[in-house]
């Protein structure tokens, strides 16, 4: 019986690790992210109280839908060949990634009208180039990053 528990473990071990090193991965982006934007947007108090929530909220269900995306394993990375499957099976595949890409658009405009609501249009104009901003140079700290290794 100890055998089979050590062997489970051994068998799973590696998943874990690499779970735990991704979540905190993701930690230590969303740690810079929140950073970045706070030092970009300069928000007023005001401004802060309204804006961190609907964020978070954003933030929250964007997240849920991507680990509803990595769950259900519907994507063409997964996929090695495209000829071993069956034509229904690629437009399965690519009807699925428009829905995904849809929900998250939708994702997208339901946040920004609560913003546009709620903010002075400049500030939320801000916050998309704060964003874009931050995923470039994000990058640009991986790929510096992976030449210094």
């Amino acid at each position: 019986m100890k055998n089979i528990l050590a062997a489970t473990i051994l068998l799973f071990l590696p998943f874990l690790v690499s779970a735990q090193r991704d979540n905190g991965r993701r930690s230590e982006i969303d740690a810079y992210r929140i950073s970045y934007l706070k030092e970009k947007l300069e928000l007023t108090p005001e401004e802060s109280k309204i804006f961190w929530p609907i964020y978070t909220a954003w933030q929250a269900e964007q997240s849920a839908l991507r680990k509803e995306r990595r769950e259900k394993m519907i994507s063409f990375r997964k996929i090695t060949e495209i000829e071993d499957l069956s034509d229904t099976q690629v437009q399965t595949l690519i009807t699925n990634e428009l829905d995904f890409k849809q929900k998250d658009l939708n994702i997208e405009r339901k946040y920004y009208g609560r913003l546009k609501s709620s903010l002075p249009i400049k500030t939320i104009g801000k916050y998309y180039r704060a964003q874009e901003t931050f995923k470039r140079e994000l990058l640009s700290r991986y790929r510096d990053g992976n030449r210094n290794n």
